[in-house]
């Protein structure tokens, strides 16, 4: 709320580059990088050397000069004329910071700092703990914080490795966002105060991270859907020129097709992407539905003038159409009704996904074990609503609040209990009343293990 104003945040183009925050970089000291020796650091640390002139760098790295391939990569900056200094030790650590510092000689003072360092512990909000969000938080948020009171008032520019996922919020990256989150404030807070520095809120990078290693082609399909297409090494590399040259305390270097912003269902463009459509994107059922003329069909309506059979059809049709979406599949014809969601690829952030999709396709409110409670897409479609009742659900076995399996459940489906949905609004028909469970603890990498893309 500014000046009686609601305003909501929207990305927009950096049509005019400026030079009035440029971050320049001299050639004759020091830059200092963390997380250097990771795929997208050595990318870097190499464009500084061989595109910039840069002659002496001193990395920051937890692995250290004796990991994989170090002495590989330090040949070949000493090849091109370039001196690689290597500290082993955790940026997060201040201690470690200090001494850095303090190696360097007179003669090659500091001249720059590129701040790389992360790693990635996703889950769901349930799943966090703050032994996990610590986790996350030291080697982007602590270190960034460490370096810029370590280079205050020195005319030393930061640099600072961002994430899109500090204005995204995607599902599963609470404390990564955070994370990226404070380092972008901090660098307009830094450049308020007069000191150079500039954060980079970078989409997805083609080369595999350490912190992009675990996506699958799945991931890929999704995110090509909000628009954001991988970068090559070439344009990366471009973009960190550019942004390095503009105004802007805070940019997001992309790749971002705006054909498929624009084409997209609302629910997978991101809102704070959605001025950078050409056209605007569909808005989500929920949401249309609050807009929707009084003469216009809601899916209740649809399904009341079919028979049950139809019905049954209809909304497992429903069910593997979002399926599909979320695993990225083209076709939901590809979606077997009977094979476990956990068979196909679905794990909590997944789970989690569907079931909001599948709220705002209804108007339902369904537990986040929705997957887990009932296992398959035929499983987890809903029980076809009688509109000449109220108050209950009509489907095979169905006696009253029992549990009994739907019609058409296969052999193995049994026991599960009901199907998640008694009814469809408007026509009198309850949601289920089992309270929502902390989904199921998530799997290594994706969501239970850390990932670090610095070294």
């Amino acid at each position: 709320m500014r000046d009686g104003a609601l305003l909501v945040p929207r990305l927009a183009r950096v049509t005019t580059p400026g030079d009035r925050g440029a971050v320049a970089l001299r050639t004759d000291g020091t830059v200092l990088v963390t997380g250097g020796l990771g795929v997208l650091g050595r990318l870097v640390v190499r464009h500084l050397v061989t595109a910039h002139g840069i002659r002496r760098v001193l990395v920051v790295s937890r692995s250290g000069g004796t990991g994989e391939g170090v002495a590989d990569f330090t040949a070949e900056l000493n090849a091109e004329g370039a001196e690689l200094h290597v500290v082993a030790g955790d940026a997060a650590d201040r201690a470690v910071l200090e001494g850095a510092l303090a190696s360097i000689p007179a003669e090659h003072p500091l001249t720059a700092v590129v701040h790389m360092a992360g790693v990635l512990d996703d889950g769901v909000l349930t799943s966090l703990t703050p032994e996990r969000a610590d986790r996350v938080l030291r080697p982007k948020a602590d270190a960034a914080w460490h370096l810029h009171e370590l280079t205050a008032g020195q005319d030393v520019p930061l640099v600072v490795f961002s994430s899109l996922s500090s204005v995204l919020g995607p599902a599963g990256q609470g404390s990564y966002a955070a994370a990226n989150a404070f380092v972008d404030a901090l660098v307009e807070r830094r450049r308020a105060a007069g000191s150079p520095g500039v954060a980079l809120g970078w989409g997805l990078w083609g080369a595999r991270s350490g912190l992009t290693g675990d996506l699958d082609e799945a991931d890929l399909r999704r995110m090509a859907r909000t628009g954001v297409q991988p970068l090559s090494s070439d344009q990366g590399l471009a973009l960190f020129d550019l942004a390095r040259a503009g105004d802007d305390p805070v940019v997001f270097p992309l790749h971002l097709d705006t054909a498929a912003l624009g084409g997209g269902d609302a629910d997978d463009v991101p809102p704070v992407l959605r001025g950078l459509a050409r056209t605007p994107a569909r808005r989500a059922t929920v949401r249309a539905a609050e807009e929707r003329p009084a003469g216009d069909d809601t899916l209740a309506d649809r399904l009341a003038r079919v028979p049950e059979a139809e019905q049954e059809a209809q909304l497992l049709t429903l069910v593997r159409s979002h399926v599909a979406a979320v695993l990225g599949y083209d076709d939901p014809r590809t979606v077997g009704e009977r094979r476990t969601f956990t068979d196909i690829g679905f794990d909590s952030l997944r789970a989690l996904q569907l079931r909001n999709r599948l709220n705002g396709a209804t108007g339902l409110r369904l537990p986040a074990t929705l997957v887990f409670d009932h296992p398959t897409p035929r499983r987890a479609r809903p029980l076809p609503a009688d509109p000449a009742r109220t108050g209950r659900a009509v489907g095979a076995g169905h006696r009253g609040g029992g549990d009994a399996a739907p019609r058409g459940a296969g052999r193995g489906e049994r026991g599960h209990g009901t199907a998640p949905f008694r009814g469809l609004p408007g026509r009198g028909l309850r949601p289920p009343r089992r309270p929502a469970r902390q989904v199921g603890r998530p799997r290594s990498n994706r969501q239970g293990g850390s990932r670090c893309g610095c070294c």
